[in-house]
């Protein structure tokens, strides 16, 4: 309960929930791109009726994200005011430009897309959404230039009047190696959260068609309408799972390019991923799962012999430096500047464990993406009546979110003590007029906010579900319904059924 304590518990908050929901919409506008495009390419309504079907979810995250990411900003303000002078002049090109150029791209293209499907070519239409998804694409790259520049400070140099960062040159900080190996890393994560959300929604739809025999198997496929829910869905499963299965292949491909990278620019927080508190030997064994031990800095698990230096060099030799070392290395380099008070050591069992999480959950879907795969062949299509695979399918729509959260933290929770890595501290970033009481004041407001925007995004999804791809078909496809007033009472009972 200080204002530190709280202002990062805010802070966490915010940005956690405003995630969810950031490689949701970048996902699932890929999603709904490829869906037209293909429409456009074959001529096949159903997957004209697919694009205008899940856009209405696509629809609602872009909406529910935009509200967090305005909350969001607020932080920096109220917060972190010290961060703000010290790194606004980096931190402000980026966002400005995302605001000014990536931003209204994607939000101006939203709302051609939604209101012109009549008014353009299919091969014009489509375009718009292809800019949409751009959008959303260049948005992230801009915010994570800021990031990148947090993790590896370039193109900068230190105002001796003001002691805070200067931009030098703009074209170092969009060159940062960090940036592009984080940004693909968090791409095709978004890629994943779009692909299991729509194959998870579907799933959940599939559910909802009461198929427990053979019998009603039989009844579905003579039912003309129900069979061509049940191909909408299924070929929705599939193209989930082909982003799926792409998009698990790259993000293991750059998560461990991502972790040979810090071995050498943040060797304490890759030794605290892998619960490495003494210099390792030659070659390096790896803890499968492990006991851990902060205060006597102990470790007790599985360990796997030489697997350390092949994921942190590519070798099947090399030594990795312990946190113990490393705390030596930053306390002889930054003492001078910071104090010999400073703790540099992170919450290793939090990163340990949130690492294993990240990574297994992005073996898991490529696993997952495959078994679909196999499961909706054409010659056997065997997953729309198998009611366990659905269910399972149905609650694996929650966990690109703990992945993504899982990635987060360790990208976060690994760079303490530092907000700049090296410039400044967490401690020294924080508002001076901020305090404990209004801090817990609107950590309680934004909770219960973000309960009620995750309940809003929970329910109208439902209702979307609900109502299937067939509804509203006859008017607009965002809202103006056309209906047609029944001539007698019993008329009236039946279009409401």
């Amino acid at each position: 309960m200080t204002v530190l304590g709280l202002s990062r518990v805010q802070f966490a908050m915010t940005t956690i929930f405003h995630f969810f929901y950031v490689p949701m919409t970048i996902g699932l506008a890929l999603a709904v791109a490829i869906m037209e495009t293909i429409y456009v390419v074959k001529k096949d309504e159903v997957y004209k009726k697919m694009a205008k079907f899940w856009s209405k979810v696509f629809l609602l995250s872009f909406a529910v994200g935009v509200v967090t990411g305005i909350i969001q900003e607020f932080q920096f303000g109220m917060n972190w005011s010290n961060y703000s002078r010290f790194m606004g002049d980096i931190f402000g090109a980026p966002l400005a430009i995302e605001a000014l150029l990536a931003f209204f791209l994607e939000s101006t293209f939203i709302g051609v897309w939604m209101f012109t499907w009549d008014r353009f070519k299919p091969a014009v239409h489509v375009t718009f959404m292809w800019l949409t998804f751009l959008g959303s694409s260049c948005s992230a790259i801009w915010i994570l230039a800021a990031n990148s520049f947090m993790q590896h400070p370039v193109g900068f140099e230190i105002n001796q009047a003001t002691g805070h960062v200067r931009l030098t040159d703009f074209w170092a900080v969009l060159a940062n190696p960090q940036l592009w190996i984080e940004f693909p890393h968090v791409f095709f994560a978004a890629v994943c959260t779009g692909a299991f959300v729509l194959m998870g929604c579907a799933a959940w739809s599939l559910l909802r068609m009461h198929v427990k025999s053979k019998k009603d198997v039989a009844a579905v496929e003579a039912d003309s309408s129900q069979a061509a829910k049940v191909d909408l869905f299924t070929k929705s499963l599939r193209i989930g799972a082909i982003l799926g299965l792409i998009g698990s292949i790259c993000v293991i491909t750059y998560g461990d390019l991502q972790g040979k990278y810090i071995v050498h620019d943040q060797p304490m927080k890759l030794a605290a991923t892998e619960a490495i508190y003494k210099d390792t030997g030659d070659p390096a064994a790896w803890t499968f799962v492990g006991l851990i031990n902060e205060k006597d800095h102990t470790v007790k698990g599985i360990e796997v012999p030489g697997a350390m230096s092949k994921l942190a060099y590519g070798t099947n030799s090399g030594a990795v430096k312990g946190m113990e070392t490393v705390n030596k290395e930053l306390h002889e380099k930054y003492d001078a500047k910071f104090g010999k008070d400073m703790n540099y050591y992170v919450p290793v069992t939090v990163l340990f464990w949130v690492f294993r999480f990240m990574v297994g959950i992005g073996f898991g879907f490529a696993l997952v993406s495959i078994l679909v795969l196999w499961f909706t062949r054409k010659k056997k299509n065997t997953l729309w009546t198998s009611r366990w695979k659905l269910w399972v399918m149905g609650i694996l729509t929650f966990s690109p979110f703990v992945a993504t959260t899982s990635g987060w933290l360790v990208t976060e929770l690994g760079r303490y003590p530092w907000i700049v890595y090296g410039y400044q501290t967490i401690a020294d970033a924080v508002s001076p007029t901020s305090t404990v009481p209004g801090l817990l004041f609107t950590c309680i407001v934004y909770f219960l906010l973000f309960l009620v925007l995750g309940a809003v995004m929970i329910f109208y999804t439902r209702r979307t579900l609900h109502q299937g791809p067939d509804y509203d078909e006859s008017g607009d496809a965002y809202g103006s319904i056309s209906v047609k007033t029944p001539a007698s009472v019993s008329e009236r009972k039946v279009a409401l059924a």
